[in-house]
């Protein structure tokens, strides 16, 4: 895939996952014996992408470069800092200085997981895709604490909602996307929301008012791999 970067949010500690399995943080966790951050790789190279930057903390820079650098030899590693957690968005700006407004982006979520390739739908090319962004959707019994996309008859996205009490849908927003060459610039223009952080929502929305963002519903399962339960029904999928 030429011009396509992927960026791979890593640098979250994991509270809700602290003590488990003695890991020192998430990304590093073993899932099936393998550190989660090497099965998010893998799981992105079998969809087809090959260069990656990967945003990480200070505290865990170190090691997580020799996780993955040792594993994925034949790969195009990069690695930012995110010094401060000021939020998802906030995350991805830290890219930029590997980023080009010529480049197609996937940005994912590090602890996401999927049955089935999310992007299969879209042809990852300038001829097909030049600007825009696209969510990816998972119905859900009770949406509220999720992201919520309202979708038209079309399957455009007309609004997003983080965490509402009231939800519009059942369209809960998972954790990749793909956003255009335009996307470290908007992300400059966010400003924080309620709770003191840059969201990938308010980035979404963007675009929303550009009539430029699409959504594609999942197959398959997905798991947000955030706690222990959520841990141990993966590695039941993997098997």
């Amino acid at each position: 895939m030429g011009n396509i970067k992927c960026v791979i949010a890593a640098g979250g500690l994991g509270t809700r996952l602290k003590d488990y399995r003695n890991s020192p943080t998430k990304m590093l966790l073993e899932v099936n014996g393998t550190p989660m951050i090497n099965r998010q790789i893998s799981q992105l190279q079998d969809w087809g992408l090959e260069d990656f930057i990967i945003i990480t903390n200070p505290e865990f820079e170190t090691l997580t470069k020799e996780v993955t650098n040792k594993e994925f030899t034949n790969l195009n590693l990069k690695y930012s800092v995110q010094e401060n957690p000021e939020g998802i968005s906030h995350a991805f700006l830290q890219a930029e200085e590997h980023l080009s407004e010529d480049d197609i982006t996937v940005f994912i979520l590090g602890d996401n997981f999927f049955e089935y390739n999310p992007l299969s739908p879209i042809k990852l090319n300038k001829s097909s895709f030049n600007s825009g962004c696209y969510i990816f959707t998972y119905e859900v019994e009770d949406p509220r604490e999720f992201g919520v996309a309202e979708l038209d008859n079309d399957g455009k996205v007309i609004s997003i909602e983080e965490k509402p009490e009231n939800p519009k849908s059942n369209n809960a927003i998972v954790g990749v996307y793909v956003f255009d060459g335009t996307v470290i610039n908007k992300i400059k223009t966010l400003k924080p929301s309620a709770r003191g952080e840059y969201e990938i929502t308010d980035l979404c929305d963007l675009y929303i008012k550009e009539n430029n963002c699409m959504n594609i519903p999942l197959k398959g399962w997905w798991i947000d791999a955030g706690t222990p339960e959520r841990i141990e029904e993966l590695e039941s999928n993997l098997l």
